[in-house]
């Protein structure tokens, strides 16, 4: 019998106890450890943040869909994981052993590293729904006394999706306010140019997001490096091609949200072959570690060199789908180790993804996520929202009910031609 251990129980971490204890079955012990004792559906964030969402609408309690499942949940932080040792050490001494690791931890969201960043400071975060709220509250003061906005993302981040989803919401909910016309917005990203996303663009998502951009009467600026975020303003620095200062902007703004960059958790910062210099996992084609084999990263705490070279540093975004595909690949390859065999199940990478802009939104499907794609298609229309309002609903039910994925799911994926292993395409 093995003991298979994930750290973390976000998304990708959830979706892989399910679909671990269904490749390798009750015979093998499956545990999940958890910083809290509840999921998040982050991508509905945004919405919280305007008051469409409260907590109790995104969050479930993880002990009963694990314990129908047959799955062990510790609650607790991670203070580092051994892989010499082959255990997780707790921070109350305690440790965890594992004959195989998946590591599904998400990001160390870096606010120290930008003066002023953060809910501690002086921006909003849609990261985590703490973060949501204490943004909503302080959005409906805002809306008693509006003044000018800035939205964005900040070097080094890898999610720009939530930043334009929140540019979008917030413009929307203004107009039902009835104080859009009081309320100047700025769009600030470090992306070389609108709809880039990290991923070079996915169809024709520039001409997209600029065209909702502008329609919205959002100024926008890219190449940008954040100096800093104070109570009334931030401070910016538009880079040329080159990597020099083209023009230093300071922007008047009463309320701020900025994608924050990203780095690994502490719990895997520098261990000797496990991660890189910004902690995040070192991963190959099985989502299996080089250095220690029996450990798997999936999602976004594994690293994932950019498309290409941008004059402020942009990271590439991990999606919904494409952490899925990691996830049964992963699955699949512990269940070939322990059965003798060499891992041979590798991900697609393939992305299916909603943007919602409170009254319409973008779509798109990359095939992979990567380029050069396969398929390589957007489209925008009011569907979009609607489409993320059902997906919502329908993602939570599948957590509660401890499915990695339904008959329904993959009868849609199968119409689409979006799959998760490497090989069935052609099959």
């Amino acid at each position: 019998m093995s003991k298979i251990v994930i750290l973390g129980a976000g998304l990708g971490g959830m979706i892989a106890a399910f679909e671990t204890r269904k490749t390798l079955g009750k015979k093998h012990q499956v545990a999940i450890i958890s910083e809290t004792d509840y999921y998040q559906f982050q991508p509905s964030n945004p919405w919280v943040l305007v008051g469409w969402r409260d907590r109790k609408d995104i969050t479930l309690d993880l002990a009963k869909p694990m314990k129908k499942k047959g799955i062990e949940l510790i609650v607790g932080r991670a203070e580092k994981v051994d892989p010499a040792g082959k255990c997780v050490h707790m921070p109350d001494g305690s440790k965890v052993d594992y004959d195989y690791l998946i590591i599904a931890t998400g990001p160390e969201l870096a606010f120290d590293e930008i003066e002023g960043l953060g809910p501690q400071g002086h921006t909003q975060s849609v990261c985590h729904i703490d973060h949501a709220v204490k943004g909503a509250s302080n959005f409906e003061t805002f809306c008693d006394n509006p003044g000018p906005v800035v939205i964005g993302a900040t070097q080094g981040a890898s999610c720009f999706g939530p930043a334009y989803e929140t540019a979008m919401i917030i413009e929307t909910e203004l107009r039902k306010r009835k104080i859009r016309d009081r309320v100047p917005m700025t769009f600030i990203t470090p992306e070389p140019y609108i709809g880039h996303l990290g991923l070079d663009g996915v169809g024709d998502t520039k001409s997209l997001l600029e065209s909702e951009i502008r329609d919205r009467h959002i100024k926008w600026i890219t190449n940008a490096r954040i100096v800093r975020a104070e109570a009334d303003k931030v401070i910016a620095e538009e880079l040329n091609e080159d990597g020099s200062v083209k023009q230093t902007h300071e922007i008047a703004s009463n309320y701020t949200m900025l994608m924050p960059p990203f780095r690994g958790v502490p719990a895997v910062r520098d261990v000797e072959g496990l991660s890189n210099p910004r902690g995040f996992i070192i991963t190959d084609e099985h989502q299996q570690n080089p250095t220690w084999p029996e450990i798997f990263g999936i999602g976004v705490c594994i690293a994932i060199p950019p498309v290409g070279k941008t004059p402020v540093p942009v990271g590439v975004p991990k999606t919904g789908f494409m952490i899925e595909s990691m996830v049964e690949a992963t699955a699949r390859n512990i269940k070939q180790l322990i059965e003798g065999e060499k891992p041979t199940h590798r991900a697609t990478w393939n992305a299916v993804c909603l943007a919602d802009f409170g009254d319409g939104g973008v779509a798109f499907i990359a095939q992979p996520q990567i380029p050069p794609r396969n398929v390589n298609w957007s489209a925008s229309g009011g569907w979009v929202h609607l489409a993320k309002a059902g997906f919502e609903k329908y993602f939570l039910h599948k957590l509660r009910t401890g499915q990695s994925e339904t008959f329904y799911e993959n009868v849609a994926l199968s119409l689409l031609k979006t799959h998760k292993l490497k090989g069935v395409e052609s099959e």
